[in-house]
């Protein structure tokens, strides 16, 4: 466990933003749409029964088929606007409809799976408030957890205030502990995690996956001390907990140690899932290990592909990495006459990866012919992500136009990929106000790669007024402190050509400390320091 979140490369700790800030990142976003952008990239937190769901028990990505749907299913989503939810449900019972516990959950588990946070919510209120709800420690944490996604992690915490001494237990402590990881809270995570231990709450292998994954995104050196404390607690690892330490020795290079957390995990009786054989193969495709790479793709796809075509999505964007164009045209080939949307999605990334760009715009078409209803804004930033890598910007431009045109919400995702777009057509400042439009929109937290890629770039430029604004803006919007951010600011300052006066004390009150590269970036800075004597000769 002590080797476990370790660099093996030799990289800074703070130079690998992939793990901790990308698509993977889920802003705490309601929606009334499915497809809502916020929530187009599925939370790491998902694959272990979906973290934040109190009633999960394992039923993943679940479709529930329309002719199951209930009667009150069909009321809730059918309600618009959503303010007159209360007065279509009371009309509802008055008619003489029954309220049922199946039914109750049937409808929860779709709104749930639907990210329909808010009807979720408002249903929730109004099933307590006419007392068609039996209260439990589960109903009390699903409220919670609805809460937190609609109102933020204040609120949450302030509703979790109000609920009976007698129904907190480790399922209410777990959501509140779930939603601040997937908000990023470090604080707040930190603190209901030592809440739980100060009060003998049972520490599940759960809420240790939790942790595990807050110091995965934000401090890999504190996985060590979250293993120390499970093999202490006598937790077990599940399967998710090797998932997570894989992903990080992976993301960090270190090969050998990837291969070391594998074998332990078989030797531990666990079968690997095909989730944790794909990261290998994508992490030994990313580290160069091209047969290693391949021998494993070559397990997922068997013997017969059109048999195993749940594979397909997995071996297009991994194959697409290793540069094997050729490969990306047999397997898409199996699927081209009827594909699935999340091959048509694995499709658009893959060309990209490989610059075929039209074969991507073909894939995408596709998407739009197996969409029923509106299309979904994550399959348009799919191929918007492929415009930003090119530097296309005029059909970047179009294909947003067209998301609004289609009635597509518009979130972080496709503000990620209007930034970079803007970025590498040289317009940072139009970038840079593409960020504030979104901030004051309130429709989500713009991710961290948003702003680090502006930061950076005034930095170049030594744009001291504007990294700095950026720089507030990060801590504004809720992300921790890193010393990455202090790379670029300073950078900010040493091309400028300007001194850094009080930067140490400013990253002790960040409980940083400067690093190799930030020692030489301060050394630099310093040496722009006026003498006392020059100052009286000016």
């Amino acid at each position: 466990s002590s080797q476990a979140g370790a660099k093996g490369s030799g990289q800074e700790d703070d130079e690998d933003l992939e793990d901790g800030f990308s698509e993977l990142e889920t802003p705490l976003v309601a929606s009334e749409d499915e497809n809502d952008d916020a929530v187009s990239a599925k939370s790491e937190i998902s694959d272990e029964a979906d973290a934040n769901d109190p009633e999960a028990v394992g039923d993943g990505d679940k479709k529930i088929p329309k002719h199951e749907l209930s009667a009150l299913n069909k009321v809730v989503i059918g309600v618009h606007p959503p303010a007159s939810m209360n007065s279509a449900l009371d009309k509802w019972v008055e008619d003489g409809n029954e309220i049922t516990k199946s039914d109750v959950a049937l409808t929860m588990l779709y709104l749930r799976r639907r990210r329909m946070f808010i009807k979720a919510l408002q249903l929730t209120e109004w099933l307590e408030s006419k007392k068609h709800l039996e209260m439990s420690e589960t109903n009390y944490a699903s409220h919670l957890d609805f809460v937190a996604k609609v109102c933020g992690i204040n609120k949450a915490e302030e509703y979790m205030k109000r609920i009976p001494e007698s129904f907190m237990g480790e399922v209410v402590y777990r959501t509140f502990l779930a939603n601040c990881v997937a908000s990023t809270n470090v604080k707040k995570a930190e603190e209901i995690f030592n809440k739980m231990r100060g009060l003998d709450v049972p520490i599940s292998c759960f809420s240790c996956n939790q942790m595990l994954l807050l110091c995965k995104r934000t401090d890999k050196k504190k996985i060590a001390d979250v293993l120390l404390l499970m093999e202490k607690e006598q937790v077990k690892p599940s399967l998710f907990t090797y998932q997570i330490l894989i992903d990080v020795k992976g993301q960090s290079k270190d090969i050998n140690g990837m291969e070391q957390i594998f074998e332990t995990m078989k030797a531990e009786g666990i079968n690997p899932s095909t989730e944790i054989r794909a990261s290998l193969a994508r992490h030994y495709a990313n580290s160069g290990f091209k047969d290693k790479a391949e021998k494993i793709l070559k397990e997922l796809e068997g013997d017969d592909l059109k048999k195993n075509r749940w594979a397909c999505r997995l071996l297009l964007p991994i194959y697409a990495s290793l540069g094997r164009d050729d490969e990306v045209g047999r397997i898409w080939e199996v699927c081209e006459s009827d594909p699935r949307l999340e091959e048509c999605v694995a499709a658009i990334e893959a060309w990209g990866q490989l610059n075929k760009i039209e074969n991507s715009e073909a894939a995408f078409e596709e998407v739009l012919k197996k969409v029923k209803r509106k299309p979904s804004a994550k399959h348009f930033n799919v191929l918007l992500k492929v415009y930003a890598n090119h530097k296309m910007l005029t059909k970047g431009k179009d294909l947003v136009k067209r998301m609004a045109d289609l009635g597509c919400s518009i979130g972080p995702m496709t503000w990620d990929g209007l930034v970079k777009l803007y970025v590498g057509a040289g317009e940072v400042e139009k970038a840079d106000s593409i960020l504030e439009r979104a901030i004051k929109q309130k429709t989500g937290r713009p991710l961290f790669s948003s702003f680090l890629l502006i930061l950076d770039k005034y930095g170049q430029r030594g744009d001291i007024h504007n990294a700095e604004k950026i720089y507030l803006m990060m801590k504004q919007a809720g992300y921790p402190v890193k010393l990455r951010q202090y790379q670029s600011l300073l950078q900010a300052y040493v091309n400028a050509k300007v001194p850094a006066y009080g930067f140490v004390d400013r990253m002790r009150g960040d409980n940083l400390f400067p690093n190799k590269l930030v020692a030489a970036q301060l050394a630099q800075a310093d040496a722009f320091r006026k003498s006392p004597f020059s100052e009286l000769m000016e």
